[in-house]
This record gives structure tokens, C-alpha cells and sequence, in this order.
């Protein structure tokens, strides 16, 4: 009999949500008019159009390793189509579906990256405003000067700008995914930890101190150490948990979750998008699964799911619940240049803005996640043969990404943690390019 113990989760594992679909290379030689012009108008199910990523659902839904998959593909203003096998749970009756609801996690950053585009849009934000200039709790940062072994710190030479937070590059630490040990505890002693997985009391997962109010979160975030000097490195972190904060403030919001139902899910008709799912959108809910060695075990399950109580806030780094028909709509209004619809939700130039490198100059990603590209506003940006690239995965296994170049949306929607234990998030982008190379993918 197993013990909970042997789960062996940790928050590092958790919510590292780093996979991201880099099939450029393959995308690159696609006759994009001829796909555009065959897109159907309503979503359908498009298994044959995609016989490898069809297979690759059909291998882990088969096998048990993952109760349902869900995969979501469009094309420029087309609905998207879907390729749905298993169920919502092992135990649940529900079919795995467009319209089921899976924990985004770190696929939350672009849509946090994008809501403080629209600000900086409309001159509310500017990309290299200091950040003090909301919250003068940073005005006086410091950072460590041997991260890996204290926390003696020094004044930093600039200060941390939404430009910086944008990138994982303010030379904030995150709490459970940091490798600097001193200031990870650090953060977890201060209840700076803003995510949530499950109420169960696995090891590793969660801590005995709450996460604070988003006032207190910043003064309290503020009095930690930095791992690096902003604008030097890229470091994964809880920046996006603070720019939701300072898009509050900035905006003059009630609070970050109703600046984003304002400006992005209503106009989007985005309906079952939630940081707190309401209960009225429980039979929807999937359940997420812990994995001990290839056997998934329920950590959250949708009767009792952590995402029916409410948090002390939005996480923007990790928080939302979203279905692959909402995120779709996101995608969409990206590659679209901010059209939904015929409505103009951002301008084109600040979509381009937000999906081009906005990373400070010199910073160096070597030894990173994502070493060899760029970075946007909260995703990662292609390069080259990748170049159009646009979004980001989350720790339950699910991404969602689109390129601007070709107009094309994908996403891909599971829940297992940690989700490195399966190659899924390897496995998708290859399979996409391998049925896009063969002549495939194209809606018929």
C-alpha cells in the first residue's frame, strides 16, 4: 500500500511549467493561404485532419496513464477544432471535452503578460516604468550577494521595472522552484507562495503560513532578497504574481481578477475562465492526478477541489482554471492582431509589442529553460525557424500556444503533476509539426 510520502511532489516539480511547443522548424514550409481558405466555420472533431497528435491522445488515454486529453487546433479567424479522448476523471462519468475545465497554472503568465499590455496601450504602464512608482515598497530593493548561501544582500544598481517583470528578469525568486535555498526558505517562511494544488497534506506541497493580502504580499516580497540584479539574468519566477498586483493599481481596479474579466474574458467571451470556480461549474471540473512512478493517484478532485475556496488573490503567475474553447479565444485574439469577432479588444501593434523580445538588453538565458529564444510579455517569443512563437505551458501538463506568422492556434489540455514525468509536453509540439510536414493538419 502506498503512503502519501511516496507522491514525492514538490512545488519545484510543480510549478516549473516550462515545455513549450517548439515546432517551428517543421511549421515553416506550410501553405498557410490554402489552410486559411479551407477553415470551417464551426468546431468540429478533427481526428483524421491530425493522425499523429490524434495517436499521441489515443497512446496515454489507452495505456491509463492520464484519465483524458484534450487537444485544440485553429487556424487564423476559423473556430477551433478538437480532439477529445478519455474522460474528466478516471471515476467520472463526463467525457473529456472542449467545454471541461483544467488548472492552467503557469499557462496564467500571457494572459497577465497581455493585460499589462493593454495598460501600456493606453499609457497607464510604460515598459520601463519602476515599478516603486506603484509600489514604493521596491524602492529601495536588495539583492543577495551569494544567493546560494544567504541572505546578506547589498542595494541593487537599478530598479525593478515591468519590463523586467514581463520577462522573469526583476531577479525576483520563486518560492519552491528557485535553486538558491537560502531565499526559497526565505519565501516560504513568509508565506510568499501563490499557488495552490490540493487540500490534501502531501510533503512538499503548500505551508503552514498563508499567503498574505496582495498589500502585505508586496511588502512582504519586497523584503526578500533578490536571487540577481534586475535586468541581468532570466530567472523564473513569481514576477507575474506581482504585475497582476501592480495592473490593479495601475488600472485603478476593484481588483486584478475583475480588471481581466473586464478587458479580456467578457470581451472575449470567455465564460469558464475562473480563479475561483464557481460551484455551479463543478461537474465540469477535471480531476488532477499526482503520479507514483507511472500510476496516477487523485490530488484534486472536483467535489472538494482547492479551486472552490477563494484565494487572498489572483495569482497572475499560476491561478486560472480555463477550458480549451476559452483559451482558444485568447490564442485567437493574438493571432489575429487583437481582433475577436470583428471587435478590436488591443491595438495590432501592441499584440506585435507583446509577442516580440522585450527582454532587457544583454540579459543573459544561457543555462535557462530558454536559452536559444526570446521573451515576451509573460511568454516565450520564437526565433528563426520558430520565429511568430507565442505562449507558455503550465505544471499540470496543459499549453497553450499560437504563432502570429502562420495564424495558427495550438493547445493541448491534460492534468498530471509533476508534468515532467511524462514526455506529453515533447511528445505534442512534435507530433503538430510531424502532421503539418506530412501534408496534414490543414481543415479539410
Amino acid at each position: 500500500m502506498y503512503q502519501i510520502e511516496d507522491l514525492a511532489l514538490s512545488r519545484r516539480n510543480l510549478l516549473r511549467g516550462s515545455a513549450w511547443l517548439g515546432a517551428g522548424a517543421a511549421l515553416s514550409a506550410l501553405p498557410l493561404a490554402e489552410a486559411l481558405a479551407k477553415a470551417k466555420a464551426a468546431p468540429r472533431a478533427i481526428d483524421a485532419d491530425w493522425p499523429a497528435v490524434t495517436a499521441m491522445l489515443d497512446k496515454y488515454v489507452s495505456q491509463r496513464k492520464v484519465a483524458g486529453m484534450v487537444a485544440a487546433l485553429g487556424w487564423g479567424t476559423a473556430a477551433p477544432g478538437y480532439i477529445r479522448r478519455g474522460k474528466e476523471g478516471f471515476d467520472d462519468p463526463d467525457a473529456a471535452a472542449e467545454q471541461s475545465l483544467f488548472r492552467a497554472y503557469s499557462q496564467t503568465k500571457p494572459v497577465t503578460g497581455m493585460a499589462a499590455m493593454l495598460l501600456i496601450e493606453e499609457g497607464k504602464l510604460r515598459l520601463d516604468q519602476p515599478i516603486a512608482d506603484f509600489a514604493p515598497e521596491f524602492a529601495k530593493m536588495k539583492v543577495a550577494i551569494d544567493p546560494d548561501k544567504g541572505l546578506d544582500a547589498k542595494p541593487t544598481d537599478q530598479l525593478i521595472t515591468v519590463r523586467h517583470l514581463l520577462t522573469h528578469t526583476a531577479g525576483l525568486g520563486y518560492a519552491g522552484v528557485g535553486k538558491n535555498k537560502p531565499i526559497t526558505r526565505e519565501l516560504e517562511r513568509l508565506g510568499l507562495v501563490p499557488a495552490i494544488v490540493t487540500t490534501m497534506p502531501i510533503p512538499g506541497i503548500g505551508t503552514s503560513v498563508p499567503v498574505p493580502e496582495p498589500d502585505e504580499f508586496l511588502r512582504r516580497t519586497a523584503s526578500v532578497p533578490l536571487v540577481a540584479e534586475p535586468g541581468k539574468v532570466w530567472r523564473y519566477s513569481m514576477a507575474l504574481d506581482v504585475l497582476g498586483i501592480i495592473i490593479q493599481r495601475a488600472a485603478g481596479a476593484k481588483s486584478f481578477a475583475a480588471f481581466l474579466q473586464e478587458r479580456l474574458f467578457d470581451p472575449l467571451g470567455m465564460a469558464s475562465t475562473y480563479f475561483h470556480v464557481p460551484g455551479s461549474a463543478t461537474a465540469r471540473l477535471t480531476t488532477n492526478y499526482g503520479l507514483l512512478g507511472s500510476t496516477p493517484l487523485p490530488i484534486d478532485k472536483p467535489r472538494n477541489s482547492i479551486y472552490l475556496k477563494p484565494t487572498p488573490f489572483a495569482y497572475g503567475g499560476s491561478g486560472l482554471v480555463t477550458s480549451p474553447a476559452d483559451f482558444d479565444k485568447f490564442l485567437a485574439m493574438i493571432v489575429n492582431g487583437g481582433l475577436h469577432g470583428g471587435k478590436r479588444i488591443m491595438k495590432e501593434a501592441t499584440v506585435r509589442q507583446g509577442t516580440s523580445n522585450l527582454l532587457p538588453e544583454g540579459a543573459d538565458l544561457s543555462g535557462t529553460w530558454v536559452a536559444g529564444s526570446h521573451f515576451g510579455a509573460g511568454g516565450i517569443v520564437g526565433t528563426g525557424a520558430n520565429e511568430g512563437l507565442y505562449g507558455w505551458s503550465g505544471a499540470a501538463g496543459t499549453v497553450g500556444m499560437c504563432n502570429t506568422k502562420l495564424k495558427l492556434r495550438t493547445g493541448l489540455y491534460v492534468q498530471y503533476m509533476p508534468q515532467d514525468r511524462l514526455p506529453i509536453l515533447a511528445e505534442f509540439p512534435k507530433a503538430v509539426g510531424s502532421d503539418l510536414q506530412a501534408g496534414k493538419g490543414k481543415p479539410a
